[in-house]
């Protein structure tokens, strides 16, 4: 399974999206923390986080008897450079071009 598979596979789960709002919203949260905010067993928050870490889009950390999470957004960002910006490119350049010429029109 490649980088990009995972990542999709673990934004495909709305439950693994949430948890990456939260991180998005505040940073270094405890699996206790992130299980409060969600209607899920302990055991299935932490399933979701694991898959999250093997995609690269969660780190976790020690800190104490802690285990705190982070959001990674680069692989976030890797998938929006690969699949995103490559289809709306022409689009952007052909909108561009499209004013231009309608401005140096109106100024003819």
């Amino acid at each position: 399974m490649t980088d990009d598979d995972r990542v999709f596979k673990a934004l495909a789960d709305a439950s693994r999206r949430f948890l990456l709002d939260l991180l998005f919203a505040r940073d270094g949260r405890t699996l206790t923390e992130l299980e409060s905010e969600l209607e899920m067993s302990r055991f299935g928050v932490a399933k979701h986080l694991k898959i999250l870490e093997e995609a690269g889009l969660v780190v976790a950390r020690r800190s104490g008897r802690e285990k705190l999470h982070f959001l990674n957004p680069v692989p976030i960002r890797l998938i929006h450079d690969r699949w995103i910006d490559k289809y709306t490119e022409h689009h952007a350049t052909t909108l561009i071009d499209l004013k231009n010429a309608l401005e140096q029109e109106e100024e003819s």
